[in-house]
């Protein structure tokens, strides 16, 4: 029990300095409480009842476990949100889970086990983040672009005007209206580290004149 709330905290403690809405008492609560639920399980699966003669009770133990994990997935849905094209949480929300999983294991009693999944998630969770700014190098770009019907570049026009720029562009997305074509794109830099975003939105508006223009960084979620 008190190696499931050590590593709780530990998680917990790390998510809490980076400033996650879920951090120490969350992932303590989860650990300790998984801990608990899979103790009642294992004394549950050893009562004994008076059974008429040839008669067994066959116990799965997987069933605790199973029941566990569902219900952190309800709670790890919760601090994933959707801001603008980003999508944020989705770490923590894998902290949650992988924390009430550690919780299970020490509640099963694989003392080994459970300290070695404890100092891989605080591996994976602190001492990579160093990744973090390489990928946000080569991160994507949703780019949005409305027209009226009468000044509206065509889509090879677009894509030609953004090679230029030192952009790659995936497959475009095109609504139209009675008055109006929007376009939808999302753009790589062509190299790491460049081009700069604010000359790309300069150059569209000189060029195409755009009646609105957006162009959003998309990051799956900030570690």
């Amino acid at each position: 029990m008190i190696g499931s709330l050590v590593a709780g905290l530990l998680i917990g403690a790390e998510r809490e300095f980076s400033g996650k809405p879920a951090g120490l008492r969350t992932h303590t609560l989860v650990c300790f409480a998984s801990a608990l639920m899979t103790l009642a399980g294992v004394r549950m699966a050893e009562w004994t009842v008076a059974l008429p003669a040839d008669t067994q009770i066959v116990s799965d133990m997987a069933r605790m476990p199973h029941a566990i994990l569902t219900g952190i997935g309800f709670l790890g849905a919760g601090v994933i949100f959707r801001e603008g094209v980003n999508v944020h949480g989705l770490t923590t929300a894998a902290s949650l889970w992988f924390t009430s999983a550690l919780g299970i294991i020490w509640g099963t009693g694989l003392t080994e086990l459970a300290v070695i999944g404890t100092v891989a998630a605080l591996l994976v969770l602190a001492f990579l983040r160093a990744i973090q700014p390489r990928k946000v190098e080569l991160q994507s770009w949703q780019l949005a672009l409305s027209y009226s019907l009468n000044t509206a570049p065509t889509t090879a026009d677009l894509t030609e005007r953004l090679r230029a720029a030192g952009w790659t562009s995936g497959p475009a997305g095109v609504e139209e209206t009675s008055e109006q074509r929007r376009y939808t794109l999302t753009l790589s830099p062509a190299a790491p580290g460049a081009p700069d975003p604010a000359a790309l939105i300069g150059a569209l508006r000189a060029a195409t004149h755009p009646e609105h223009l957006s162009l959003q960084p998309v990051l799956a979620d900030p570690v």
